[in-house]
């Protein structure tokens, strides 16, 4: 049986030190050629022209005058091609019938330039991407509020992220936290903003602007990890709702003393799953169409509206579950839920479909 055990500061200390993960933030791009394939592209430009000043120099050797040995051959012309494209210009090969000096006016000067522009075009890309990128940085910084943080992007992650953009939330308004730099890739391939680094870390969460979000959702591989991570999100911002899974059931009051609002005990939720198909195989086809977001039956917390205001939950259009008042949620048999207010939320079952998940939810998700 696994339990959690929290580290002292010494442990902790350690802890961080084995496992420092180089911590950046990763913009979503577009795909473009990697940079070893840039590099060779261009140095295969830069050698085609270069050879063809070459040919063009050598098919008018005669027009040229070596001041060594007054004759110019093959290495003569590949020397003069290099010396004059890179403009160093040492003057002892030069061009001196018309001929000559009319194809380095019309042809090799133009060659020369496009030759400079490949060479020095590929570092100022390189320079001018760099400040675009921090640019995006610095702007994606200044315009980001009440967005979702994802801590893990494994099946968890990815299960929580896919019902969250059911729901009506933006790719723009999720991060994804991971301490695997190939995980952010494959997140920012998929339009996420993501952060490389251990979330046990409070710069790592600053990072990714946890002071500023809305919700937290925290889907690591351990337990000890989840209370780690949930106790210095809840430290960074006391009032963001911070969601955690957990393995082992017996952990998961451990997590909500660390502040998690809500916690999700997978081993202990599949297991009811599979006993519930073996007793009622059609109920367990139920509970797993209600899991599955966009498909068959779907929970949904929405407002009360103003038809439904006096009436008991038996009267909605809908199946009510559950009413949520203030801080208190009541089941449809609690005397209490009913009649329904004008300020309540109440969860329903409804048929899913595209107009009722855009409809129902509003933009970045329902809150309780």
């Amino acid at each position: 049986m696994f339990h959690v055990k929290l580290p002292g500061h010494d442990a902790m200390a350690r802890r961080a030190d084995e496992h420092v993960v180089p911590t950046r933030v990763q913009l979503p791009r577009r795909v473009v050629d990697r940079p070893a394939r840039q590099v060779t592209k261009r140095l295969s430009m830069a050698l085609l022209v270069l050879a063809i000043t070459v040919v063009i120099v050598w098919l008018d050797r005669k027009g040229y005058h070596d001041a060594a040995d007054e004759t110019v051959d093959l290495l003569d012309s590949v020397y003069y091609a290099t010396v004059t494209l890179s403009t160093t210009g040492y003057g002892d090969i030069t061009p001196y019938s018309d001929s000559a000096r009319l194809a380095n006016v019309l042809l090799v000067t133009p060659l020369r330039v496009l030759f400079l522009i490949i060479l020095v075009g590929t570092t100022l890309e390189v320079l001018t991407e760099r400040t675009r990128e921090d640019f995006r940085l610095k702007r994606w910084r200044t315009n980001l509020r009440d967005h979702t943080i994802v801590v893990g992007f494994g099946t968890k992650g990815r299960s929580a992220i896919q019902t969250l953009r059911a729901s009506g939330l933006r790719n723009d308004q999720i991060v994804v936290v991971d301490p695997a730099s190939k995980v952010i890739e494959i997140a920012n391939a998929e339009g996420f903003v993501g952060v490389v680094g251990d979330a046990t870390r409070s710069d790592v969460l600053l990072r990714a602007e946890l002071q500023k979000a809305r919700q937290i959702v925290i889907a690591t591989q351990r337990d000890d990890t989840a209370v780690l991570v949930t106790l210095t999100a809840r430290q960074l911002n006391r009032s963001a709702k911070i969601v955690a899974a957990v393995r082992e059931e017996e952990n998961a009051p451990l997590l909500r003393q660390s502040g998690a609002d809500a916690v999700i005990t997978s081993a202990s939720a599949a297991g009811r799953l599979l006993g519930l198909s073996v007793l009622s195989p059609s109920a367990g086809t139920v509970m797993e169409d209600l899991i599955q977001q966009g498909s068959g039956l779907d929970l949904v917390e929405r407002p009360v509206i103003k038809a439904e205001v006096g009436k008991s939950v038996r009267e909605t259009d809908d199946l009510v579950v559950s009413v949520l008042r203030g801080h208190r949620l009541l089941a449809y048999d609690d005397p209490a839920a009913s009649p329904l207010q004008l300020t309540d939320r109440v969860i329903t079952i409804v048929r899913a479909t595209n107009e009722q998940a855009l409809g129902n939810a509003a933009p970045g998700g329902p809150r309780p």
